[in-house]
């Protein structure tokens, strides 16, 4: 039990930190128990890369729903003119994105050979088909409603969701209107592109939105850095062989690596 003190008019509980009374212990937090029971191997007998490989996956998509969480509220707070959250919380998204780059190179250590013996049993699943993944694009502003046709094995609560993230303001959305809110015009891509050519030449007068502006390319950045390397990791690991899901594999995501979250901020690197 805690211990009380009077001070004046209120009353003090201080928290002992310990294992006494077992109320709540580092395993029943995080949920070890389940969490760790989550690998489960497709292979019989059982194929030693594949415990990498479900592991390095799974990371990646508690990653990616933290992504989500920041990104969901640097979007807001844009939207309430709190522009100091906003970047201070477009830093972490980018510090995570660093963090998935460099966990490729820990799944390049299994070799081609070692991946081929499991590979087959994992059709036609494929990281085609993350929800979050296409959650956080459409997040950052690259919505595409064609995913919600294309995506196989789909949960109802998968496809609602990323429904609801068409809908949904992004990351983008939130700097236009931060853009707005200082009196800039912001109606139009021209009229945008102008004004962000004025807080670019306008440091002294619009630091904030210009600070903000790089966090956002810097997520940008991050994303098409993390596709860059996927792509060669993917390469290496099968060469020119079809996804498990039934994707052309490496060429289809060397189509993807000319995507840009946000165009406009790229583009006006030319205008300066």
């Amino acid at each position: 039990m805690g211990a009380s003190s009077d001070f004046g008019d209120e009353t003090v509980t201080s928290h002992h930190f310990g294992e006494e009374g077992a109320k709540l212990t580092y395993g029943s937090y995080l949920r070890l128990e389940q969490l760790l029971s989550a690998q489960v191997l497709e292979s019989d007998p059982p194929a030693h890369d594949e415990l990498l490989f479900i592991t390095i996956h799974q990371v990646y998509e508690l990653w990616f729903k933290q992504l989500l969480h920041e990104v969901d509220a640097a979007t807001e707070a844009m939207l309430a003119g709190r522009l100091w959250w906003a970047k201070h919380l477009l830093k972490r998204v980018a510090t995570i994105e660093d963090v998935l780059i460099r966990q490729i190179a820990v799944l390049e250590t299994m070799t081609p050979q070692d991946f081929l013996v499991f590979r087959e049993l994992l059709s036609p699943a494929s990281g085609f088909q993350s929800a979050q993944f296409r959650e956080l694009e459409f997040a950052s502003g690259a919505k595409d409603p064609t995913y919600l046709k294309r995506f196989r094995g789909l949960t109802e609560a998968e496809q609602k969701r990323l429904a609801a993230r068409l809908e949904a303001p992004s990351l983008w959305d939130g700097f236009v209107h931060a853009v707005a809110a200082t009196g800039l015009p912001a109606s139009s891509e021209d009229e945008l592109r102008d004004s962000l050519v004025k807080v670019a030449h306008n440091r002294d007068g619009h630091g904030e939105l210009w600070e903000l502006s790089e966090a956002l390319l810097d997520h940008d950045e991050a994303a098409a850095l993390w596709r860059a390397r996927h792509v060669t990791m993917v390469e290496r690991q099968i060469g020119t062989k079809s996804g498990t899901g039934g994707s052309t594999g490496a060429p289809y995501l060397r189509s993807r690596l000319g995507l840009h979250y946000f165009p406009l901020l790229w583009e006006l690197r030319s205008f300066l």
